[in-house]
């Protein structure tokens, strides 16, 4: 696949949520969720090492249209709302285009 939009959203949960945020984030990869879409062909779950409430998302998409379509569905608006509750700031979102690389789990 040619991943022609992506991002990294910076998230930072409520105090003593950042458990919560990461589980609920990695339900994105569950069937019928957005990171399982065939249009999304990476997406990443971090953490950082000196911040636990501080949580990285890395998406990457064949079109930011798909992208769009996929996050207006009822699964990823669902996901998004319960997002929300978790978090202590607005997400800070950089936009890129990953052109390359290896995630092995």
């Amino acid at each position: 696949m040619t991943v022609g939009y992506g991002f990294n959203a910076t998230l930072t949960a409520r105090p003593g949520l950042g458990d919560r945020l990461v589980d609920l984030l990695l339900t994105g990869l569950d069937e019928g969720s957005p990171g399982a879409s065939e249009h999304c062909a990476v997406y990443l779950v971090a953490r950082s090492a000196s911040r636990p409430e501080v949580v990285h998302v890395t998406e990457g998409w064949s079109s930011e249209e798909d992208h769009h379509r996929i996050f207006a569905g009822e699964a990823a608006q669902a996901m998004v709302a319960k997002i929300a509750g978790l978090l202590a700031e607005e997400p800070e979102y950089t936009d890129y285009v990953p052109v390359g690389g290896k995630a092995g789990f």
